[in-house]
């Protein structure tokens, strides 16, 4: 018994070891994390740029700058131009439509176009990831020359809340696992006493704690785990009040939830397995506990 408490006790502390490094390299996933958005960001406004610099192009003007793209909020970026433009709806939306689906975590955003003098919004759009949710409308009138800016506003479901639902999914997964593991090597509770090897002989009843087997008018009755240590604390004890909270601390302790109906539950499987043996009875001893009453 000593070398298997060992090697139990040797998986604990390997398993405490992988519960621990898996947490720490979740920890560091999540620090990395930032680097890796901030290196998308700056794609996706390298994108968004392209866009107003591919819309110039279509206008013939190949010598007005683009502004640098501005992130104005957490999920929205502007882009402005150096010079007033004029620009047809229809080429802005298959132009932002095929550049921005190079981009992974843009599946859903709205776009509008405001007139620098008042932010009014001139021309505006959505775009879904299923097609037929686009909302797209009046793609056919030009628009008059003026200062333009064009808003870009994505769905928060992208760089940064795809990767935490991934991060954030893999904690309760990660404590789940622990815990199977963890009870797969719980190690099994000893007899009382270290009585394992123990042997009792009452009324017509021979217990066998060690093979767990009840032998009465020579028939053999199999026990459970639990039914052997909870028979065995009796048959250390006979005809003395075992209390009901002794019962429950000595068996149901170390699992770690104390349910008053087990205790009971096993008593009566107990008394059914030895209800052959008339002079051998566990009973009840109001407001104490319960006796294995044993008469000659």
């Amino acid at each position: 018994m000593p070398d298997g408490r060992n090697l139990l006790s040797g998986k604990r502390k390997y398993l405490c070891g992988f519960i621990l490094l898996s947490f720490i390299s979740v920890i560091c996933a999540a620090f990395n994390m930032t680097g890796s958005d901030d290196f998308d960001i700056a794609r996706r406004e390298v994108l968004l740029r392209r866009i107003g610099h591919e819309l110039l192009l279509q206008l013939g003007d190949n010598t007005s700058r683009v502004l640098p793209v501005k992130r104005i909020a957490e999920n929205e970026y502007q882009i402005g131009f150096e010079n007033d433009l004029t620009f047809q709806p229809g080429s802005l939306v298959n132009t932002t439509r095929r550049l921005l689906a190079k981009d992974p975590f843009a599946c859903d955003y709205v776009v509008n176009v405001l007139n620098c003098s008042n932010s009014s919004v001139v021309y505006g759009y959505a775009i879904s990831k299923n097609t037929k949710d686009d909302i797209v409308a009046c793609i056919g009138r030009e628009q008059p020359r003026a200062c333009y800016m064009i808003n870009v506003k994505f769905k928060p479901t992208g760089i940064n809340t795809a990767k935490n639902r991934y991060l954030l999914g893999s904690l309760p997964f990660l404590a789940f696992v622990g815990f199977i593991f963890w009870r797969s090597v719980k190690p099994q509770r000893a007899l009382p006493n270290d009585q394992g090897t123990r042997t009792f002989t009452f009324g017509s009843v021979l217990f066998d704690a060690e093979k767990r087997q009840l032998i009465i008018n020579e028939k053999t009755i199999d026990l459970t785990g639990t039914e052997t240590r909870l028979l065995l604390i009796f048959a250390l004890s006979p005809n003395e009040t075992i209390e009901r909270s002794r019962l429950q601390k000595e068996i149901w302790e170390d699992e770690g939830v104390i349910v008053g109906r087990s205790l009971d539950m096993f008593i009566s499987k107990l008394r059914k397995k030895l209800e052959s043996d008339p002079n051998s009875k566990i009973v009840v001893i109001r407001g104490k506990g319960y006796k294995l009453e044993i008469s000659s």
